[in-house]
Order: C-alpha cells, then sequence, then structure tokens
C-alpha cells in the first residue's frame, strides 16, 4: 500500500516539476525573465550599499539605523526587474566575503556566522517587503539560494 502512495507521490511531483521546469523554462539558461540579469547582456549588477551595511550589522547583532535600514530597502526596490533582486544580493554578498578575506572559513565577522550572514542577505527583500519571484506565488520572501551551500 505504501509502495502505491510514494509511487503517486513521485508522480505528482514529476508532473507538477516538469510544469514548472516549461513554465521557467529551465531548458535554457539563456531565456526567461532571468537572462536579462546576466552582465554580459550588459545588465549592470547593484552594489547594494545600503544592504551591505544592514547585513553586516544584522549578523553581529547590531541595531540597525533606520536611515540604513531605508536605503537598503530603496537600493533593492530601485532593481526594475525583480527576477535581479536576488541574483544583486548574491553578488553583494560574495563581496563581502572577498572584502573580508572569507574563504572556507566559519566566521565572516567576530561573533558573525558565514551561515547567518547568508541567511540575513537572502532574507532583505522580506524584510524590505520588496518583491522577487517565488515559486510559492508570494511576492516577498527568501532568496532561493538561501538553501544552496556555495552561495
Amino acid at each position: 500500500m505504501w509502495m502505491k502512495t510514494v509511487f503517486w507521490g513521485l508522480l505528482l511531483f514529476m508532473l507538477v516539476a516538469t510544469t514548472m521546469a516549461v513554465e521557467y523554462g529551465a531548458r535554457s539558461h539563456n531565456s526567461g525573465p532571468w537572462s536579462r540579469c546576466d552582465p554580459a547582456t550588459g545588465y549592470k549588477v547593484s552594489t547594494l550599499t545600503g544592504c551591505r551595511a544592514m547585513v553586516k550589522l544584522q549578523c553581529v547583532g547590531s541595531q540597525v539605523p533606520e536611515a540604513v535600514l531605508r536605503d537598503c530597502c530603496q537600493q533593492l526596490a530601485n532593481i526594475n526587474n525583480e527576477w535581479c533582486r536576488c541574483g544583486d544580493l548574491s553578488s553583494m554578498l560574495r563581496s563581502v566575503y572577498q572584502e573580508l578575506g572569507v574563504r572556507e572559513g566559519k566566521e565572516v565577522l567576530p561573533g558573525c556566522l558565514k551561515e547567518v550572514m547568508k541567511l540575513t542577505a537572502a532574507s532583505v527583500p522580506e524584510v524590505c517587503k520588496v518583491p522577487i519571484p517565488n515559486p510559492s506565488g508570494d511576492r516577498a520572501g527568501v532568496c532561493y539560494w538561501a538553501a544552496y551551500p556555495d552561495v
């Protein structure tokens, strides 16, 4: 009995995954709304300086001044293509790691673990209530790359 349940569950999962892949153009990296976010096509990645400051402050447990939060949220909202917002946050995070000389270590700043900084950066759209594409249908949320270890 449980084998039938597993079979039908996997079949349903494959049907949903295939439908999403077709809708979002997963067959090609050069098509879909995210393709306009590629610097090779002339897209200018936002530096998100306000978000850099906010993420660093939050990660070490400091209070984030209202002006810093406002700057970050405005900079994120100014990215016209919502498909590019998480990519720009990911680029910003990688540049923070590079600036601080973070390689394989777990601590980014004193009292700030790399995983905490990554989750803090990924949640900026939710904090700012700035829409990002999300498979769940919500218009705000956490950037998908927060679930991956290589960011």
